[in-house]
């Protein structure tokens, strides 16, 4: 079971002020699957409304009902292919993203599996270093770090005129975010609420059963 207070610790670092990604990088996928243009920047360089739009998306999935929207699943119980996937992504986040042939890799397989009939979408991946502070017997944070938790956030959005995101409709936050640390056996499966699920993701994109 995922901890609420957890993830609204992430949640409160994502802000214009306080967020510590270091990069995002993305693809847009037409309905068919095929890659229509790809992007991969410094999150420092993003200007404006282009910045506020990449946090809110990243922070949808955090944010969401936890253990109903947002549900965990353990890394270690899957189908064939499900260490491969979690091999890829630990290489995405210890190059923090900037291995170009590693995002091909994820796109080309995302654009194979997720359906996302009549409707053009974006996947969107965002890298983060939280240096997590230490929190006292009073729960006052002391400002010493314990640990850094680097992670993914990963969003898949529906697209409109221009290449324009929505918000999401699922994703998922790799490894973790248990206790106050990284934990690699669980990853959280995001479902947006109202939108019918996108079962492929789980079962044949991240090869996870529950």
């Amino acid at each position: 079971m995922l901890n609420r207070e957890d993830m609204l610790e992430l949640t409160r670092r994502i802000t214009p002020e306080r967020h510590t990604f270091t990069r995002v990088a993305g693809a847009y996928i037409d309905f068919e699957g095929d890659i229509e243009g790809s992007f991969n920047v410094n999150f420092l360089n993003l200007k404006g409304n282009e910045r506020r739009m990449q946090l809110e998306i990243a922070k949808a999935i955090p944010f969401a009902e936890t253990n109903k929207e947002l549900l965990e699943y353990k890394v270690s119980s899957g189908l064939p292919g499900n260490k491969e996937i979690f091999r890829l992504f630990d290489g995405m986040i210890t190059s923090g993203l900037k291995n170009d042939a590693l995002m091909e890799t994820f796109y080309e397989l995302v654009g194979e599996k997720f359906v996302c009939e009549d409707e053009d979408f974006g996947v969107f991946v965002y890298h983060n270093r939280y240096d997590i502070p230490r929190k006292g017997r009073d729960g006052a944070y002391q400002g010493e770090s314990e640990e850094v938790y680097e992670f993914l956030i990963c969003a898949f959005c529906p697209l409109y005129d221009e290449f324009d995101p929505g918000l999401p409709t699922c994703g998922f936050l790799y490894p973790s975010f248990k206790d106050r640390s990284r934990d690699l056996e669980h990853v959280a499966v995001f479902h947006s609420k109202g939108e019918e699920p996108h079962l492929e993701l789980e079962r044949e994109i991240l090869n996870l059963i529950r």
